[in-house]
This record gives structure tokens, sequence and C-alpha cells, in this order.
């Protein structure tokens, strides 16, 4: 029960997903200076979309169906093939 307890109050408040995801958004939209309106205004390979659903992938669990809707980039096999041409870029430099 001790060690229990020890391991509760040393526990930190988990960030859901949806949380961390809507953070995540928000500091790349701040970063960039940018409204929710300019975001849907960009087309939809914009390279800086491009840079923001990368790092969506890296560091949350999103799918990709989920990142083409939220930063307005059209269909899941055009994020897959915008993804897969920054990678191709990325291992060439």
């Amino acid at each position: 029960m001790f060690t229990l307890t020890l391991w509760w109050r040393r526990r930190r408040p988990q960030e859901s997903q949806a949380d961390k995801v809507e953070r995540v958004v928000g500091e790349d939209l701040q970063r960039r200076q940018w409204t929710e309106a300019r975001l849907g205004k960009r087309s939809k390979g914009d390279l800086e979309k491009v840079e923001m659903a990368v790092r969506l992938r890296k560091e949350t669990l999103v799918k990709v169906a989920w990142v083409a809707q939220r930063l307005p980039m059209g269909s899941v096999a055009n994020v897959n093939t915008l993804l897969y041409q920054w990678r191709q870029r990325k291992q060439k430099q």
C-alpha cells in the first residue's frame, strides 16, 4: 500500500492524445504566425503543412486520415504521397 501511494503521488498528470495533438498544431501555427483561416487557405501540398504533418506523425499517434482533415491537405493518399516525398528528400540530403 505504501509503495502504491508513493507511486501515485509522483505520477505526473498525463496529457491526452487529443490535447497533445492540438498543442502541437497550436505551437506550429503560433511559430509560423498563422491563424486557422490561413492554414485552410494554404495549398494542400504546402511544404510548411507537410512539415507540420511530419511532426504530428512523429510526436503523436494520429492517423494520416486525421492529419489530412485537421491540416486541410486533401485525401489520405495525397498526404501519404507528400510524406513519402518529404522522407525521400531528407534521405538525399
